[in-house]
């Protein structure tokens, strides 16, 4: 099982020495990504975006850690959009795509390769395009010769994971004022406080004891974890929770959204890794005399982080289905971790979830003594792969 200091979480030379490229002072940022990318947009005419007219579709071009970009547009244009909105990671363009419709690409460099190829075709066949990405790129430039609507991001933007507001804003301001979805500049706004108090609170002169990212991290630690998702605003988060704890804290998780996901959750509670072994009877406590070295380690529990889409004590649909799980977690002797947002338009409260998950994520990395942003298996990755980042 990963062993985590807690030690480590408030030794503010070791989050230092281990986090190269400043992963959590650019988290803290993501209020004043919104702020800046908001500032960029307006000046870079996005309300021009289709000429201002709205198209027949919506096709979102993005993958690695900008797909949460096309995630959060399809969950927010799902409940009442006049018109499709669909993604694709990489090439071959639908063949319906034409004068039409609107292809957004997305991509932090402006080189990675799916969104590039399909801004393309896009631009060839008479789309209108928004691109998003590095001001001077290949996809900068193919929106221009295509006479779309390209916003560039801020400088100092390195990682697609710790740079996502600065992606996302842009996007959700062309799609608000074509009509497509809810969120304006007043609901960016609220987001922005958001962020701006999940950071102070996440901060990492914060101790582990009162910080709850720090406290999150500690907890799941050492198990098997699951995100489970209420609603469509959480299941966002815990898409982007499975994402970044694969990514940034090397632990693979699963995740699922409420109602369908309940029996897979529940099922897992009669496995291997809750209190029986899936034998159906409690299992002995841990020995505290046990010697790790003679013998057999211990077995890793489940555990399951529980995003909630509303704030806490809100009544939902799914409220009780939700606590009917949690209490069967507990149980069972899993570990669960809830996570309610502040009160507020559902770009706050996702803004709200999403920054609890990556602080959780970083922190889960650094007290494992892993550098949030270095993995040599990736860079290996790379190297075959060529150069297709986000």
């Amino acid at each position: 099982m990963p062993y985590l200091d807690e030690s480590w979480l408030d030794d503010a030379r070791h989050l230092e020495r281990c986090d190269s490229r400043d992963s959590l002072r650019a988290l803290a940022t993501a209020g004043a990504q919104v702020r800046e990318a908001m500032t960029l947009a307006r000046e870079a005419g996005v309300e021009r975006t289709a000429d201002g007219e709205r198209p027949r579709a919506v096709l979102v071009g993005a993958l690695g850690g900008s797909a949460v970009v096309a995630d959060v547009l399809e969950t927010f244009a799902q409940p009442g959009a006049p018109v499709p909105v669909i993604t694709r990671r990489d090439v071959p363009l639908p063949g319906w795509v034409g004068p039409l419709d609107l292809v957004v690409a997305v991509s932090l460099s402006g080189r990675a390769a799916g969104p590039l190829a399909l801004a393309s075709e896009a631009a060839r066949r008479g789309a209108s395009l928004l691109t998003v990405g590095a001001a001077d790129s290949p996809l900068a430039d193919v929106c221009a010769r295509a006479r779309g609507t390209h916003i560039p991001v801020g400088r100092g933007r390195t990682s697609s994971r710790t740079a996502m507001w600065s992606l996302l804003t842009p996007v959700l301001m062309a799609a608000g004022h074509l009509g497509l979805i809810d969120v304006t500049n007043s609901h960016l706004e609220q987001a922005i406080t958001h962020l701006d108090r999940e950071a102070e609170v996440c901060r990492p002169s914060s101790e582990h004891f009162v910080n709850p990212a720090k406290l999150a991290a500690l907890q799941l630690a050492g198990t098997v974890p699951m995100a489970l998702a209420d609603g469509p605003v959480a299941a966002v988060a815990a898409r982007r929770a499975a994402s970044m704890f694969a990514r940034t804290a090397r632990v693979p998780m699963t995740w699922g959204e409420l109602p369908d996901a309940a029996a897979s959750v529940v099922a897992t509670l009669d496995g291997p890794f809750t209190a029986g072994g899936g034998s159906g009877a409690a299992s002995a406590p841990d020995d505290i005399f046990a010697d790790p070295f003679l013998d057999a380690p211990r077995q890793p529990g489940l555990g399951l982080l529980s995003l909630h889409s509303d704030p806490e004590g809100a009544v939902s649909d799914l409220a009780g289905v939700a606590a009917g799980v949690q209490d069967s977690a507990f149980a069972a002797g899993a570990t669960v971790v809830e996570v309610h947002p502040g009160d507020g338009p559902p770009i706050a409260r996702l803004a709200e979830l999403v920054q609890r998950v990556d602080f959780t994520a970083t922190y889960l990395a650094l007290g494992q003594g892993l550098d949030p942003n270095v993995s040599r298996h990736v860079t290996q990755l790379r190297d075959h792969l060529g150069d297709r980042r986000a």
